[in-house]
């Protein structure tokens, strides 16, 4: 190694636990870019291949759990890690595994995407994993980042409009004792809806619905860029609103390939079209997106649960 080598300051490095998509679309794939776009180097610990596309996901092969909890304490040994981000971890064992890995990590900021579904639909968590998540990995966290679809699993309750966001981020918040980034894409309307609960305060992220088919990979993205916000010692609402300017410009950005069938596949820009996204960039105070901070209502009640949770 010369002295030039050895004298260069270190990027931040960061890492996900995630599955790998072969049309590097999601997964730990979307997560490297926007870990290179921020300027961090990113690590992996791979959990799951995952053979699919934008448009199906066709086959799901598993890490050897062993195998997979061995690149996370080599990772762990080798790099100064302060925040680690994950995503598709596919089974109960895996689950388990990474969780008993960080209890004895207690000062890595945990960045939980709790992946069950594929935004094609298809399933990407065996049912017996969710009861794993809630007792042993997510109150670890510091922030979960669930949509809608996967917190009304974890609470055993529908979440159809904002005001039951709020009391949902709120208890989930309670149940597991961290932050928590309720994605609210899934309500529709003209506007995106995330809300952010942390330290009794509710923070609203607010942007325009961008009318474009590239939703593949969105929640990696967010996710990992929140991830890259916090190990570049930003506060948690700093990451989250740099995450969603970052995911607003990917979107406005992204592209399509034609498959030599005739199928339309579209991508984010996840950094990939550099000039693209520089020239997408809002200038201080010209951000589209809203952030509103405010202590949440006392009143709201519970939601009810209208089945036993599993």
């Amino acid at each position: 190694m010369t002295d030039q080598a050895k004298n260069r300051p270190a990027p931040p490095a960061v890492m996900t636990i995630a599955g790998s998509d072969c049309s590097a679309g999601a997964g730990l794939q979307a997560d490297l870019k926007t870990f290179q776009h921020f300027g961090l180097h990113g690590l992996t610990a791979v959990t799951c291949i995952v053979s699919e596309t934008a448009n199906i996901v066709r086959r799901v092969d598993a890490v050897d759990p062993a195998m997979m909890e061995d690149q996370i304490r080599l990772m762990l040994a080798a790099f100064p890690l302060t925040v680690v981000k994950t995503g598709m971890l596919g089974s109960a064992e895996h689950v388990r595994r990474v969780a008993a890995v960080f209890r004895e990590h207690p000062h890595i900021a945990l960045v939980v995407d709790p992946v069950m579904i594929a935004s094609t639909g298809a399933s990407l968590l065996e049912a017996d994993a969710i009861a794993v998540y809630r007792n042993e990995l997510l109150p670890l966290a510091t922030v979960i980042t669930p949509n809608l679809p996967e917190a009304e699993t974890l609470l055993g309750a529908e979440i159809p409009d904002a005001t039951a966001m709020e009391r949902a981020a709120r208890q989930l918040s309670a149940e597991y004792g961290c932050a928590v980034l309720l994605k609210g894409g899934h309500l529709g309307g003209a506007e995106c809806l995330d809300l952010l609960f942390e330290k009794e305060s509710l923070h609203r992220f607010t942007s325009p619905r961008q009318n474009v088919m590239a939703s593949h990979g969105t929640g990696c993205t967010l996710a990992a860029a929140v991830a890259s916000g916090l190990a570049l010692g930003k506060t948690l609402p700093e990451s989250v609103r740099l995450a969603k300017t970052y995911l607003d410009e990917s979107l406005a950005s992204s592209y399509s390939f034609q498959s030599p069938d005739g199928q339309h596949l579209h991508a984010l820009n996840q950094g990939t079209l550099k000039s693209q996204i520089s020239n997408l960039k809002f200038k201080e105070g010209e951000e589209k997106m809203r952030h509103d901070v405010f202590p949440p209502t006392p009143a709201l009640l519970p939601l009810r649960c209208p089945t036993p949770l599993p």
